[in-house]
């Protein structure tokens, strides 16, 4: 009996290192029953049913039925989970912490408040990860994609100083912060973008659909027509002739683009050098690097990491690549003994407030709290700035709207008065 025991262990551990070894990751739907004897039900992520068992086991939950769930036959249909959703889930877990819950439980209580199917996919199974025994930053690890390497860290030295529920609160604020500053540049952007959008198409249909109606009376006028109306009937002629080929250029272009700044790294920064000299839109960026880089440094620094592995962190936050190698050289003049405002005022790209507000938190031993005054500073000044482009740029669009409409029925009916004028 015992050598038919120890043949099942075996067996059961052969699987389990076959499937870690596999580590794809599938949701299984278990019933089974808990330590009181009640029957339960439910969905956990596993790599095969073996662990998944295993990982029940350790919940106190005694499988009966551990099956992998069917996958939808025309795709999962989940929302995508955004970092807005991120940083929700960052200020429900702190706030859970603050209350005294225990970690696995508030896991539960979050997952049950989330309308994202996806986002509350991600919290049960950082919730099973952290109940089997693993710890709360290495379960976020195993979800690169929503957990950068600045919130495992952040997590980490939560867990291991014993404040985990103020590091989660340091890292609510940081995230409400950032994905605030975040939607102030897309307001700055979307406006602009999607008017010249509709511009184009407006302007696209007039040159295949109207244009012509006007070509075909202009044909029978037997008269030499205006040269501004005969290059509008040119660019007709080419819009209905190769308005597809256009369209899949234009939109060719930009993904050549977006995987040119995503593969090569020099084309990417010179993108971002360029980008900080566009007019009004290049101070908006510049303002929110800045801020970026006060807010994530002073959120880092406030938690107990070493400045120059804070740096290291602000760096991959930057968002900007001349910015990124900026601090990285700030890292290592920090690395050889000079004072952060001396690096900074050495780089000769940060501003003068930035500096000597380094400097006075420096001399005073309270860095995170001068960074923090400066990153709330440079905030509203991204907030002031977007509403001035948006004030700026509605006469301008509306300008540039009444140009290319106005000039297309222009080119169109000027015949029509040379002909009046003629009668």
């Amino acid at each position: 009996m015992a050598t038919v025991t120890t043949q099942k262990a075996k067996a059961q551990s052969s699987a389990i290192a076959k499937a870690k070894k596999n580590n794809v990751s599938s949701i299984y739907i278990y019933k089974g029953v808990d330590r009181k004897g009640n029957r339960i039900q439910g969905e956990i992520n596993g790599t095969s049913a073996a662990i998944v068992k295993a990982q029940l086991l350790k919940q106190g939950i005694s499988a009966k039925t551990v099956n992998k769930k069917p996958k939808p036959l025309f795709g999962s249909g989940k929302k995508a989970i955004k970092p807005a959703d991120i940083a929700v889930f960052s200020r429900q877990m702190a706030t859970m912490m603050k209350a005294g819950v225990p970690l696995v439980q508030a896991f539960d209580i979050v997952a049950d408040g989330l309308e994202n199917p996806s986002l509350k996919d991600l919290v049960l199974n950082i919730r099973d990860d952290v109940a089997s025994g693993t710890g709360f930053a290495p379960s976020l690890r195993k979800h690169p994609k929503y957990f950068d390497d600045l919130f495992c860290n952040l997590v980490e030295a939560g867990e291991q100083s014993g404040a985990l529920e103020t590091m989660l609160d340091r890292i609510a604020t940081y995230k409400e912060k950032t994905e605030a500053l975040k939607s102030k540049i897309k307001k700055a952007m979307t406006y602009p973008i999607a008017v010249i959008v509709v511009a184009i198409v407006v302007t696209g249909i007039l040159l295949v659909k109207v244009v012509p109606q006007f070509a075909e009376t202009f044909s029978s006028f037997g008269a030499d027509l205006p040269a501004f109306t005969l290059f509008v009937l040119h660019l007709s002629e080419l819009a209905q002739k190769w308005w597809f080929l256009i369209l899949v250029g234009m939109a060719g272009s930009f993904f050549l683009f977006k995987e040119a700044v995503r593969r090569s790294p020099s084309f990417a920064y010179v993108v971002d050098k360029y980008v900080l000299r566009i007019p009004i839109v290049g101070k908006i960026l510049y303002l929110s690097v800045m801020a970026r880089f006060a807010r994530t440094l002073a959120t880092t620094f406030a938690a107990g990491v070493p400045l120059i592995d804070a740096l290291t962190s602000v760096a991959g936050a930057a968002g900007n690549r001349i910015y990124k190698d900026a601090i990285l050289k700030v890292r290592e003049d920090v690395s050889t003994g000079i004072q952060l405002n001396t690096a900074l005022r050495t780089s000769s790209l940060f501003p003068t407030l930035l500096v000597q507000m380094s400097a006075i938190g420096e001399e005073s031993g309270a860095l995170d709290e001068m960074l923090d005054k400066v990153a709330v500073y440079y905030e509203e000044a991204v907030d002031n700035m977007v509403d001035s482009l948006t004030s700026l740029l509605e006469p301008m669009i509306m300008s540039v709207l009444g140009v290319l409409v106005g000039g297309l029925m222009i080119a169109m009916y000027l015949p029509i008065f040379q002909i009046g004028q003629v009668v």
